[in-house]
């Protein structure tokens, strides 16, 4: 049973925007030559516009304009986590959820970006740069183009997660937002350390990791398959880019999805991801997972190395500074999977399988998060 936050975001009066999907982010990079060579010549995206301050790539199958813009800038970090709305009245209905809500908003009838109309950016609720549009530029979708398409081709954009401190304060205001939950993490006593949440009927369009935050943890593209990803893997190994591949190739527990995590120039992490499954039916279960199941973030049971729950992006506010990081003051995922004898239980006793009780418990190394 997931705990009441303490400070809860109120609800606001007005109808929340009716948010279609994730749609772009857009990321400070501080050597725009290096994103390019790791973005277009590594993983492949494709250029929609770029000059020398600025590059927007999308996806294979993507017809609006773009999916990931690169801002050149002096600190790395999120500049915005961009959703496309159903229209522009429901640009509308953000500015005013959101100047209800006391967060800071701002407008323009032109985009904050190219290839992008009306748009809101706002500093919500958990000190996150969102940005709601409907408006934007068609470009050539590329899904037939096999002429092109590489052989660790990413198709589309798939999610983004967010680290705060607080996941049950951020799960009930995104639930108000019209997000739905898929998957959660909690422990015996009901403190979450993540939760999923979707609006296109996936598993998420964005996700609440328990961490010091605001901070972004990673952007998600997926691929069709997973010889897709494993290509990914044995090209950046060819490039004697190993060093850059923070953790897997692996399957997900959380999820079902097969995935894996690299970083940029700028250590923004970046995550290859395919094969969830559909979550659209209004009365989808929701999947809650014990925090001492081993295999909630690896399905094989793989270690999670410590980075991957400590580093993130640093986000900014809407003036381009980055935000203060809070400290999260609930027990950390990486700190309860290992107790100080350097061992953690692997799952609860018992055989989901065969329903015996007496199945005696695992154990793994402290390293073996």
């Amino acid at each position: 049973m997931t705990k009441t936050p303490t400070n809860p975001v109120p609800t606001p009066s007005v109808p929340a925007p009716d948010i279609l999907r994730c749609a772009y982010a857009e990321l400070v990079v501080t050597d725009l030559a290096a994103s390019r060579k790791f973005y277009v010549d590594v993983l492949g995206l494709h250029v929609s516009y770029e000059d020398d301050r600025q590059i927007y790539l999308r996806s294979f199958e993507e017809f609006i304009h773009h999916n990931l813009v690169l801002t050149l800038g002096p600190v790395a970090a999120l500049k915005a986590m961009a959703f496309r709305v159903r229209s522009n009245a429901d640009v509308d209905a953000a500015e005013a959820y959101y100047k209800e809500l006391g967060c800071r908003t701002e407008r323009r009838t032109g985009g904050f970006v190219k290839g992008i109309g009306d748009a809101v950016r706002v500093e919500d609720p958990l000190g996150f740069p969102y940005e709601f549009f409907f408006e934007t530029t068609h470009v050539e979708r590329l899904h037939q183009r096999y002429d092109i398409y590489s052989a660790g081709e990413l198709v589309r954009l798939d999610h983004f997660n967010q680290v705060t401190p607080d996941v049950p304060r951020g799960r009930a205001y995104l639930e108000d937002l019209g997000f739905r939950v898929t998957e959660d993490i909690q422990d015996e006593k009901g403190t979450t350390y993540a939760a999923w949440m979707h609006r296109k009927g996936t598993v998420h369009d964005t996700a609440l990791t328990g961490g010091d935050g605001p901070r972004l943890h990673h952007v998600a593209f997926s691929t069709h398959e997973k010889h897709n990803i494993i290509q990914i893997c044995d090209k950046m190994g060819a490039l004697r880019m190993s060093d850059r591949i923070e953790r897997g190739p692996g399957r997900h527990g959380v999820s079902n999805a097969f995935y894996l995590y690299i970083l940029d120039p700028d250590d923004h992490r970046i995550e290859i991801y395919t094969q969830d499954y559909y979550t659209g039916d209004p009365d989808n279960p929701v999947i809650t997972w014990d925090v001492h199941d081993n295999q909630r973030r690896d399905w094989w049971g793989n270690p999670v190395v410590p980075s991957w729950y400590t580093e993130a992006s640093l986000v900014l506010d809407l003036d381009g500074n980055p935000r203060e990081v809070v400290k999260r003051t609930d027990s950390s995922e990486m700190a309860v999977t290992v107790g100080a004898d350097g061992f953690s239980y692997t799952r609860a006793p018992g055989n989901a399988l065969t329903g015996d009780p007496g199945e005696e418990v695992g154990f793994k190394m402290g390293h073996q998060l």
